[in-house]
């Protein structure tokens, strides 16, 4: 309806293709271009055996990567048009579809055209490429920020460099030495060459929109390309003549450019041949209100309670003493929540050495230990990444959000020049309670004792057992009138898990000398209660319950624990006793019947082996 005759792409993808429209999405075009450099990466995004031929169905399929899976994303035909010209991004050929396409899947992989307004061309280039972005600052690089821009290169990595604007309104202006500002470049190459005697080291960009390019030295045509010897003319790097292409030393780059951007790719997106790659390790976690989002190290008491990944670095890099890795945290499917509301959070991570023993580290350790490296800032982007050089030996990582109680579903990446392991600090599932306590007469009757026993008279009459009606009414008449707890009320389900737990005769009802046994475990969980109610204030923090619970027999991993939290905690992340009594019961109940099925296993078993 658009054109007569619709191509999906003409004479290959390039630079002319990207033409922005009435979207602020230039971020995403900016990756585009970049994308249109790598053969392999673009085939993969933009599969190439699509046209508008004889077996045309009127949809087109695209591939973005999204949080170590890779989607694929089919849409229709029908673009946004005002007066049958395309509002959003087009080629400058009229007839040629396969940049718009893009973006209409890339805008409904993110629920909108909308969602694509602001972003940051290394989050579009992650999702082209399944790599692991770095954002440097030029003018406070590292020392080794060439090396790093070398070893980027040889493994196939996109590289991006800018000039920062002095304000929105100047937009892409030029500057006296050729470059733009507040404009997007491509870095393709680096090469250390002799002149005059010295080493020195050149970086090549590319200007992927024109014909503007850097006029001082070593640019096509200065003097100082003149002093290269004949052999070093004639390398192909020096050699070919490429449109938009220049040469820079490394010293005038640094002093001209403001922003590096770095999309390191994953060894799927390499070719084969590629001698360099990066190894990877990906872990998918939860921020779980009240339960597993601690926040950040500032709130001590709930910052441990955030998840917790072990790092083993073995291998040294090539020639140094220490281990290198990208530590990369995102934060998922957020963007697709702006339209509801949902912002960025504010996200970052603390790397700390092991102290040398397995399970879930406690809030004393983070106490008493400070951290060995961090990401540089919290801040509201997608994802949060740098690079880190460290000693052989064992970390632990703790990814957050800056405030605590913030809930998302996070990836972590971790890429490392040599093979590095990592594993989720997470508690193994195990029960250690004593032997159930049979009833046996005591000695001699405490004055509780006796209290309980005239309380058990007046309700179950001479036989001295209680129903779990009756049973409900004792416990609810006794905790309620206890100072130190908040208690609201006990259910007629949780005493009849009682009776189940506890009814050793079978007759369905709860003997005294059952509920003095009960009684005893009662007592000991308020004393649990009490030691993790920090504050005093008659109920605990959710964010304690992990502590207690293994503090009464039941180890517990994060996703038991996140339900757990979900079932029993109030709204501001408080348990009461009464919850934390539910909590137990049903805990103690489930173990028991567990312990039964694992006995009637073993006996099954040795019989079998036995025949």
């Amino acid at each position: 309806d658009i054109v007569k005759d619709p191509k999906f792409i003409l004479g290959g993808a390039t630079r002319t293709d990207i033409c922005q429209g009435d979207l602020g999405d230039c971020w995403l075009l900016a990756a585009i271009a970049s994308l249109t450099l790598n053969e392999k990466a673009l085939a993969r995004v933009v599969p190439m055996d699509q046209n508008f031929g004889p077996d045309y169905a009127g949809i087109f399929h695209f591939q973005f990567w999204q949080h170590n899976e890779w989607l694929d994303v089919v849409v229709d035909d029908r673009l946004p048009t005002f007066k049958g010209r395309l509002v959003f991004l087009h080629s400058a050929e009229l007839n040629e579809f396969w940049s718009a396409l893009l973006e209409k899947a890339y805008a409904k992989l993110h629920g909108s055209y909308e969602s694509l307004k602001g972003g940051s061309t290394i989050e579009a280039m992650e999702d082209f490429t399944g790599g692991v972005g770095e954002i440097y600052d030029v003018k406070a690089a590292p020392d080794n920020f060439y090396e790093i821009l070398e070893k980027a290169l040889q493994r196939c990595s996109m590289v991006a460099c800018s000039i920062d604007s002095s304000s929105a309104a100047e937009g892409e202006a030029r500057t006296p030495s050729g470059l733009v500002a507040g404009h997007a470049y491509s870095v393709t190459g680096t090469e250390q060459v002799s002149y005059r005697g010295q080493q020195v080291q050149l970086i090549r960009i590319r200007n992927p929109w024109g014909q503007v390019e850097w006029n001082g030295p070593w640019s096509d045509n200065s003097a100082e390309r003149r002093w290269l010897s004949p052999a070093e003319r004639t390398r192909p790097a020096q050699a070919a003549p490429q449109d938009a292409h220049c040469w820079m030393k490394f010293e005038d780059f640094k002093v001209h450019f403001d922003k590096v951007e770095i999309c390191n790719l994953t060894p799927d997106a390499l070719e084969d041949s590629t001698a360099h790659k990066w190894e990877v390790s990906i872990h998918q976690g939860s921020w779980v209100r009240g339960a597993t989002a601690g926040g950040c190290r500032n709130f001590l008491e709930t910052f441990w309670t955030n998840p917790q990944i072990k790092l083993h670095l073995t291998e040294k890099d090539d020639g140094q003493d220490d281990c290198t890795f990208i530590a990369a945290l995102m934060q998922k499917g957020r963007r697709k929540l702006k339209k509801p509301g949902a912002e960025m959070l504010t996200i970052g991570y603390s790397i700390y050495e092991s102290p040398g023993r397995d399970g879930h580290l406690g809030k004393d350790f983070f106490r008493y230990h400070p951290s060995k490296a961090r990401s540089k800032t919290y801040i509201n982007l997608r994802e949060v990444s740098q690079r880190f050089k460290l000693p052989p030996g064992d970390y632990i990582l703790v990814p957050s959000t800056f405030e605590p109680h913030q809930e998302a579903d996070f990836c972590l990446r971790i890429f490392s020049e040599k093979k590095a392991i990592t594993e989720d600090l997470d508690e193994n599932i195990a029960i250690d309670l004593p032997e159930p306590l049979h009833p046996t007469p005591s000695p001699q009757e405490t004055e509780e004792e006796k209290q309980f026993q005239a309380l058990f008279e007046q309700i179950s009459g001479k036989d001295m057992a209680i129903s779990a009606e009756e049973l409900e009414y004792v416990l609810n008449a006794v905790l309620k009138k206890m100072k130190d707890i908040k208690f609201k009320n006990l259910s007629l389900i949780s005493c009849r898990n009682i009776i189940s737990l506890m009814d050793t005769s079978g007759n369905g009802k709860l003997e005294f000398s059952e509920f003095k046994v009960f009684w005893g475990k009662v007592k000991k969980w308020i004393s649990i209660f009490l030691q993790f109610d920090l504050d005093k204030s008659g109920s605990m923090s959710s964010y304690e319950l992990r502590g207690a619970l293994k503090a009464a027999g039941y180890q517990l991993n994060i996703y038991l624990l996140q339900l757990i939290v979900l079932r029993y905690s109030g709204e501001q992340f408080q348990v009461e006793f009464d919850d934390f009594l539910n909590c137990l019961i049903r805990l103690e109940n489930a173990s028991r019947i567990f312990q039964a099925l694992t006995v009637k296993n073993k006996e099954f078993i040795n019989l079998k082996i036995g025949e």
